[in-house]
């Protein structure tokens, strides 16, 4: 099975507090944060993940797809919402039933449109608060593993402690 997971842009850009913020200065910065989280956690999760913006009022822009730490990035073209390219994305996707596709966003008429077509919908703060617990689960196994390491330092004896250290200071 392969997951997938498909976010509006725009709307997790304007739902969530840390990013709202950086739009009010730069909507640029904002998109890079948000695209930098996702990095994160898709080298957590393993999920193949796309970001659609909208820029249907946008003139003369044709649809760019870019890929950026892993991400699958979309801007759509003049007259093409993010939603209508979920919408097709989640409909080509879901052909293979063994995908699992959802669908970040909290506009809920979209979020129906989803699971009619298959898939499964996220909220803007469900994706959040799996991103921040993400988050946590790194930093414990990052704990674990420095706590291995120093453990082991704490298991040898004070003689043996001892004659590695002169060892070392030997050694420089």
């Amino acid at each position: 099975m392969k997951k997938y997971l498909l976010i509006d842009g725009y709307n997790i850009i304007n739902s969530w507090a840390v990013l709202k913020e950086a739009a009010e200065i730069s909507l640029e910065e904002a998109r890079s944060k948000l695209i930098d989280l996702l990095a994160d956690y898709k080298s957590y999760t393993g999920q193949e993940i796309w970001v659609i913006f909208d820029a249907h009022q946008v003139k003369g822009v044709e649809d760019r797809q870019d890929q950026l730490m892993g991400i699958n990035i979309v801007f759509t073209k003049e007259n093409q919402t993010a939603d209508s390219f979920i919408e097709i994305k989640v409909k080509e996707l879901t052909r293979n039933r063994r995908n699992e596709v959802r669908v970040a966003t909290s506009d809920w008429a979209e979020q129906q449109v989803i699971m009619g077509s298959g898939g499964i919908r996220i909220s803007s703060r469900e994706l959040l608060i799996e991103i921040e617990q993400n988050v946590k689960n790194i930093e414990i196994k990052t704990d674990t593993i420095n706590k291995e390491k120093s453990l082991l330092y704490e298991r040898i004896d004070k003689k043996t402690a001892k004659m590695l250290d002169e060892w070392r200071k030997k050694k420089e």
